[in-house]
Order: structure tokens, then C-alpha cells, then sequence
């Protein structure tokens, strides 16, 4: 089956880099037009727009600290007006807290960035593009879940995810009844993707991959783009209120 996408307004947040650049190509690839987000780098998030466009797609860069209230208010509200409203809101966004500096930080200075960014300004994002999109009377929203945080993961960062990633869907299924019917929200909740963690990791965690995961590879972020794609499309127009684990069929 293939995913039209054509005339579909979208927006995707975190999409300079990893799962949200490959969501954003995906996207373009079926025909959307893609509104880009990003936080730190415009030269990244203009690399991603003008991709957008060579697929025949219009685009356009936001740039916003999502863990800055104020600054997701803004964007919503720039978001929503650069064409007249949107069709699909998804909010891949997440702080980094495993690799670059941040990865050396405390466990509570953690907690505050992904608590900030994973889990405030998905709820309040959200919240804000739903309620514009119920009033439109359609529309469909994605956010970011993690596939071991209904079953659990020792260690620092498993604890972490696990708490952060188990609220946004918890909060996803509970949207999801709050906008229905007009407007569908689900979740993808990833599994052993090979983002930037991946690339370095060490064989202990290599070898742990494919132990725990039945089709024998890592995931890409391609895997979780197509997913994404999907469920915003028509042709998941019966699912809502849905955590989509893409992880090769690991059971943890």
C-alpha cells in the first residue's frame, strides 16, 4: 500500500536530525508539504526544508526551544498560520541526554530536560494544535513514545524514558478521547533505533540489539518515518488513541 500524502499540511518538530529528518522526508516523499522544526542549528533545518522542496513539496523553518513555554506557544501559533491551518502535527521532538555533553549531566538535570521538552511541551503542544485542528474538524496528531516503557529497563536512563516516555502515552490516549471524532492521535513508541546513541554504542549493547530483537537488526529511523506517515495518512482513518511499537518484535 502506498501512502498519498498530497495536499496534506504537516509539521514536524525535531526534524534537523535522526527519526523527525527521516519523518519529514517520508512526508514529502508521499506528497506533503512540511513545515521544519528546529532548536539549535537554521543551517540544519534549512538543509531538511530545501530537501522537502526538491521532492516537490513546499516548506518552510521554525525555530524554537521547545523547552521555553512561551517560544512553543509562538510556534504553534506561527505554525498554524503559515497556511492556513494544518493537517497533521507531529511531534517527534526530544532532548538528547545520551550523547554530547549532556549525556555526562545529572540525573536530575536530565529529569528537567526531558521532563521539559519530552513531556510539558508535548502536553501543551499538543493540546494547543488539537483544539485548532477539532475547530477546523479534522486533523491528526503523532507523538514520540519509547516501545520498553510499558515493561521497563534498568538503569539510569531506563528509569528516565520509562517515566518521561510512559506519560506522553498515557497523555496520547487520553487526547485521542478528547478530540474525537475530528481529530486522530496516536503514538509511535520505537524500539533499538540507530539514531546518533546507536552509531557509537559498544558491542556489549550491540550484541544486547540483536539478542532482543526477533527480526535481527537495529531499527532505522526510516522504519519509524514510514509508521508515522502512516498513521497520519487516510489510510489509518479508524485508528486512534493507538501506541504503535516499531521495534522487530521485541516483547520487553
Amino acid at each position: 500500500m502506498t501512502v498519498d500524502l498530497r495536499g496534506m499540511r504537516c509539521a514536524v518538530l525535531g526534524a534537523t536530525s535522526g527519526i523527525g529528518r527521516a519523518t519529514a522526508l517520508a512526508l514529502a516523499e508521499a506528497g506533503a508539504d512540511v513545515l521544519v522544526h528546529g532548536r539549535r542549528s537554521r543551517d540544519a533545518a534549512e538543509t531538511v526544508s530545501e530537501a522537502v522542496r526538491r521532492l516537490g513539496g513546499r516548506s518552510r523553518v521554525l525555530m524554537a526551544d521547545l523547552a521555553d513555554r512561551a517560544a512553543g506557544d509562538r510556534l504553534v501559533d506561527e505554525a498554524w498560520h503559515v497556511w492556513d491551518g494544518l493537517d497533521a502535527w507531529l511531534q517527534i521532538a526530544g532532548a538528547d541526554t545520551l550523547t554530547g555533553p549532556a549525556a555526562k549531566l545529572s540525573f536530575d538535570a536530565k529529569l528537567d530536560a526531558l521532563w521539559a521538552v519530552d513531556v510539558v511541551a508535548t502536553l501543551r503542544l499538543t493540546r494547543a494544535v488539537g483544539r485548532l485542528m477539532k475547530d477546523q474538524g479534522r486533523g491528526a496528531i503523532v507523538t514520540m513514545g519509547w516501545d520498553q516503557a510499558e515493561t521497563g529497563m534498568e538503569g539510569d536512563s531506563g528509569e528516565l524514558f520509562a517515566a518521561t516516555k510512559g506519560a506522553v502515552m498515557a497523555f496520547t490516549r487520553s487526547l485521542a478521547l478528547s478530540l474525537a471524532p475530528a481529530v486522530r492521535v496516536n503514538a509511535v513508541a520505537p524500539g533499538w533505533v540507530k539514531t546518533a546513541w546507536g552509531e557509537s554504542a559498544s558491542s556489549v549493547w550491540q550484541d544486547r540489539v540483536l539478542r532482543e530483537t526477533p527480526l535481527k537488526r537495529w531499527g532505522t529511523p526510516e522504519d519509524v518515518a514510514q509508521a508515522a506517515c502512516f498513521l497520519v495518512s487516510p489510510a489509518a482513518a479508524f485508528l486512534t488513541g493507538q501506541i504503535v511499537r516499531i521495534n522487530g518484535g521485541s516483547v520487553r
